[in-house]
């Protein structure tokens, strides 16, 4: 029983409006093929639900261990996670901008919905998913390229070319809550209705070719100035993930 649980990138990621504590946004989630954590199920005897793995977080702060409490209720999980461990070997930075928290929740959910045969359809999924995080969706559906609206529960695949993308992770640990504070402070403002259409329906390379960092992703500039170190990364046909603090490039396009 093991899983890939894959790494994602923003190829843009724009504001469209506030919804009482949240930024709704638009946004062009990619899968990253060649970055990804390793999760398994392994037989154990210790009789209690058991995560392990290189997290840097507490237990109770664990996403794939808030997921576990979502679901422990229905039947079978209990008894199932009472005889077999969860391993997950980390190979994606944390606090990243990459979702490997919101990748390994919803590997742990697709995993556990098939070998405890909770017999959930994607959506079901999806909207246990959100209770966890906002990106753990995207994971969840499994798009290798997907438009991400709302505050991240609206997923739509998207349908180009898989992309070979390269990433790089500054040591930097970026908080999402100090950068969108900046961004409302300093650099607020909303895309449009006629420039989101535009952009969700542009194939990625072709965004990434018009577009730089800063035209991208509305977060790069409020996290560069919160966390000034990121500026030495930004460099030609260089991109900002998410809140950071990763940058990508797209090895076979631009």
């Amino acid at each position: 029983m093991i899983a890939k649980s894959y790494a994602k990138v923003n190829i843009f990621l724009k504001i469209s409006d506030k919804r009482e504590n949240y930024h709704e946004l638009v946004s062009r989630f990619v899968r990253v093929q060649n970055k990804y954590d390793i999760m398994s199920f392994v037989k154990t005897s210790r009789k209690a639900v058991n995560i392990i793995g290189d997290f840097g977080c507490k237990m109770e702060s664990n996403t794939v261990y808030k997921m576990y409490n979502l679901i422990k209720e229905y039947k079978n999980v209990e008894n199932f996670f009472n005889e077999y461990e969860i391993r997950v070997e980390k190979n994606i930075p944390e606090f990243a901008g990459l979702g490997g928290g919101s990748s390994n929740a919803a590997t742990f959910l697709l995993m556990a919905n098939k070998y405890c045969e909770l017999n959930l359809s994607k959506d079901q999924m999806c909207e246990i998913a959100q209770k966890v995080g906002a990106d753990v969706p995207f994971f969840v559906y499994e798009y290798d390229s997907a438009n991400v609206t709302g505050i991240g529960e609206i997923v739509e695949k998207f349908d180009e070319e898989v992309l070979d993308i390269e990433t790089i992770t500054p040591k930097v640990q970026c908080n999402t809550g100090e950068i969108f504070n900046c961004f409302r402070q300093n650099y607020y403002k909303q895309i449009s209705k006629e420039e989101s259409n535009r952009l969700l329906n542009m194939k990625s390379i072709d965004i990434l070719n018009e577009l730089n960092i800063e035209q991208a992703n509305d977060l790069y500039q409020p996290a560069a100035k919160t966390y000034p170190l990121l500026k030495e990364y930004a460099k030609d046909d260089w991109y900002f993930s998410g809140s950071g603090s990763s940058f990508f490039r797209i090895k076979n396009g631009k």
